[in-house]
């Protein structure tokens, strides 16, 4: 940053993060989690299928060869773009804004025409990653799991791409596949959309803030991940690994700018990860009137789909139990309750209502979500979420 000046955008958007968290903000965002476990493409690649190793973790992307397969950062800004939309709406049918310029706008890109020009290519890659299909496989001696989703079985995009401004006379719009918006329902992992924005020209800078991130969230000793490690999971398209660890470091530096907290090391065998403060923390986020509540707990993330391995340690570790749940994705096996698995019922929403007349139920359940975390499981978590907000209703009565 030393080669920048204060009145750089740059600069101003960098203190602005420094000065404001993302919640104050308005600015978290989210993405899929298991996009941060194997990333995609960042070059163009020949044919119609993709694959991406991260130890006993694959990411296998298909697309029909006429399309082509999704590459480079706008892949990964629609994606973030997606999994905001699905969480902030709590529905698999997105409307992508009035105007072409208008959602570009949404994405941090500035609309320009020609062969080569930001409409073109947004349109390109957004052929290619709504037409993508993605599998996620995990394998080691003792288990096998397989997920497979299609990010969107549905798209409707009305925009002329000669006429960005121009309101079209029926609105763009995606139907998320159901697999898919259950991931990232149930598993969002929150950024700050204005740090991707800052990294938007690289795509190796954001598969690193936004894996860092997450990888901070649930980090609780030291880690040391070897380079050849970290080249399958993030560029297993570099002939030497020395060449993707200049390159590696490079875009670390970038991400480092954006998010500080993050307390790394270069080593000569590999990246050392300290446990540090998640860039974003989870928040709880109200539903729109009329849907299912959201349940974004203050509760660590689930255990990641697969760790990077191999891994060294500078503590000794006991790995965790792990369990192929329905979806595919291996979890921790709580001993004690882990709020964020239980769900409540729509009529107990109802109930709550009514025996703490005037309070925000979902404000109430947060609270009580992090009253129980730790805890023995309730044997009737509804009941016990309505007694909670009777008993306060009791001792407060309204706010």
């Amino acid at each position: 940053m030393k080669d920048r000046k204060l009145d750089d955008p740059f600069v101003a958007e960098l203190l602005a993060i420094d000065m404001e968290d993302a919640q104050r903000a308005g600015t978290v965002g989210f993405i899929s989690r298991a996009l941060t476990q194997a990333t995609l493409p960042h070059r163009p690649i020949a044919g119609g299928e993709f694959t991406r190793r991260n130890g006993n973790f694959t990411l296998s992307i298909m697309s029909p060869s006429i399309i082509g397969l999704p590459y480079g950062n706008i892949p990964r800004l629609l994606v973030s773009w997606v999994t905001s939309e699905a969480v902030r709406v709590h529905s698999p049918e997105l409307e992508l804004g009035p105007s072409l310029s208008h959602f570009m706008r949404e994405l941090g890109m500035v609309p320009t025409g020609g062969r080569w020009g930001s409409v073109t290519r947004l349109r390109d890659q957004m052929n290619r990653l709504f037409a993508s299909s993605i599998t996620c496989f995990y394998e080691d001696k003792h288990r096998m799991g397989m997920y497979g989703v299609k990010i969107v079985t549905e798209a409707h995009l009305w925009w002329d791409p000669k006429s960005p401004g121009q309101i079209p006379l029926w609105k763009s719009s995606l139907k998320l596949g159901a697999d898919f918006y259950n991931e990232i329902i149930n598993n969002p992992i929150p950024v700050d959309m204005r740090a991707l924005k800052l990294l938007k020209r690289s795509p190796m800078a954001l598969d690193i803030y936004c894996w860092l991130t997450y990888r901070m969230s649930y980090l609780r000793k030291s880690t040391e991940i070897p380079w050849p490690v970290l080249e399958m999971q993030f560029g297993a398209d570099y002939q030497r690994t020395i060449d993707f660890k200049i390159n590696f470091l490079k875009q670390l530096q970038a991400v480092l700018l954006v998010y500080p907290e993050a307390n790394v090391e270069e080593r000569d065998r590999g990246l050392l990860l300290k446990p540090s403060k998640p860039h974003v923390a989870q928040v709880f986020k109200p539903p729109l009137q009329g849907t299912a509540p959201q349940r974004l707990d203050r509760t660590p993330f689930p255990t990641p789909f697969v760790e990077e391995l191999p891994i060294i340690e500078t503590h000794p570790v006991v790995s965790p139990a792990l369990s192929l749940v329905s979806s595919g994705f291996p979890q921790r096996l709580p001993n004690v309750v882990d709020s964020s698995v239980i769900r409540l019922s729509t009529e107990t929403y109802e109930k709550a209502k009514k025996v703490a007349p005037g309070w925000d139920v979902y404000f109430l359940e947060q609270e009580w979500r992090e009253w129980i975390t730790g805890k023995e499981r309730p044997k009737n978590p509804d009941a016990a979420f309505i007694g909670f907000c009777k008993q306060r209703f009791q001792k407060k009565g309204r706010p």
